[in-house]
């Protein structure tokens, strides 16, 4: 016969067993899901990336594995899923493509609350090319589904000092090729905030260099410089650091590229405008 105190011992030693068996099984889920989640890349976890053409993604549906399929945004922004065909995904959240799938299903009829997850595999069709003259030129993605062409040139450092006032985008809208030259101080100055587009992947924003008018002859510091906003032919003599003691502001010559491409030749006011490619040469005075 067993004695009391030895039975409650062996009690005891099984109890704190399972309790030990209890709490390393707990530690060691614990511990999965802290990997499996540390592994899952930054992009893979922000519920708000907005899916672009060739970003690659795993969906799933709960408690139906034959769902599960494993797809890449085509071009025009869509995928081909089980049951319901042709979905637009382009320039939707995950979590909203989330629930445009699981609405889909669910109106259907094909399943009863359905549960859909989705796991983005591969960025690629949701970066943004920047070019030209910006201190860094790359491609950069997408953080949201908001970001503006005014967002994209902070991230490339603003145009440089040689670079243009004007913006050129070009992508793909609705299918189709997109061209858009935007004029970037317009968007501040003038409130011309319309202009300050949203980007979608796979656009390409081109800074081109600055247009530059040339000045020689009786002038201080001859050579090339930026044509500013507006600029007339007085402030273009100003930039030039104004005539020598010899040259005189009454006295210039001003030739210019006809449409044609015959050069022209004229004496300007001091009011006048300057054009890119200008070319002002200051007289001697007479006098």
């Amino acid at each position: 016969m067993n004695h009391p105190t030895s039975v409650v011992m062996r009690a005891s030693r099984v109890i704190a067993s399972a309790a030990w068996q209890s709490m390393t099984l707990g530690l060691s889920l614990i511990l999965t899901a802290a990997i499996l989640f540390l592994c899952v890349p930054a992009h893979a976890q922000n519920t708000d990336y907005p899916l672009g053409a060739g970003d690659a993604i795993k969906i799933q549906v709960f408690q139906n594995p034959d769902l599960t399929i494993e797809t890449r945004v085509s071009e025009n922004g869509s995928i081909t899923y089980p049951l319901i065909g042709a979905v637009e995904l382009g320039g939707l959240s995950i979590a909203a493509a989330e629930k445009k799938i699981a609405d889909a299903l669910l109106s259907g009829g094909f399943i009863q609350n359905p549960q859909v997850n989705i796991v983005l595999i591969q960025i690629r069709g949701n970066q943004v090319s920047v070019l030209g003259q910006v201190n860094r030129p790359g491609r950069f993605p997408l953080e949201t589904a908001n970001t503006r062409l005014s967002d994209m040139l902070a991230n490339a450092g603003g145009a440089t000092v040689g670079g243009d006032d004007i913006a050129i985008v070009v992508g793909v809208r609705n299918g189709k090729q997109f061209r858009k030259q935007i004029d970037i101080p317009s968007i501040f100055l003038d409130d011309k905030l319309q202009d300050n587009i949203v980007l979608q992947g796979g656009d390409s924003i081109y800074v081109h260099r600055a247009p530059v008018y040339y000045i020689y002859g009786e002038v201080q510091r001859p050579g090339g410089f930026r044509i500013e906003r507006d600029m007339t032919v007085m402030q273009a003599l100003a930039q030039g650091g104004g005539p020598t003691t010899r040259g005189s502001e009454k006295r210039l010559r001003l030739h210019r590229k006809a449409a044609d491409g015959s050069v022209q030749q004229m004496e300007p006011q001091l009011t006048d405008p300057v054009l890119p490619n200008d070319v002002i040469y200051v007289k001697e005075s007479i006098f």
